[in-house]
């Protein structure tokens, strides 16, 4: 069972990655869908943790930072409106924690 003592959602991954409009790779207009911004930063973190704790993990690949995890499912932004997206997560060798590293819209293939 996962719990939320296992995770690490770093804050700048937060405020200086996903939600800062970028040139290429722009996560920040796809979140603002949901209604995700810079000023409601806790409601991205709580709708990860809840991606986190609801979504299944699998196995992805491992190097030697450690074991990388995919969870797919849906963020559900502050005004109800559901996003389907890939988490990614890094299991760290010697620990028990898994390190959220980044998210994307999820595509069918």
């Amino acid at each position: 069972m996962k719990t939320l003592d296992q995770v690490i959602i770093p804050l700048d991954k937060l405020t200086r990655y996903l939600l800062v409009p970028r040139e290429t790779n722009d996560k920040a207009k796809f979140l603002a869908q949901a209604g995700f911004t810079l000023t409601n930063v806790e409601a991205l973190m709580t709708a990860i943790e809840q991606l986190f704790l609801a979504g299944e993990l699998k196995e992805d690949s491992s190097n030697e930072y450690g074991t990388f995890y995919r969870i797919e499912g849906k963020l559900t932004g502050p005004e109800g409106r559901g996003l389907t997206v890939v988490s990614i997560w890094l299991k760290q060798p010697l620990t028990d924690k898994y390190r959220f590293i980044t998210l994307k819209p999820h595509r069918l293939r």
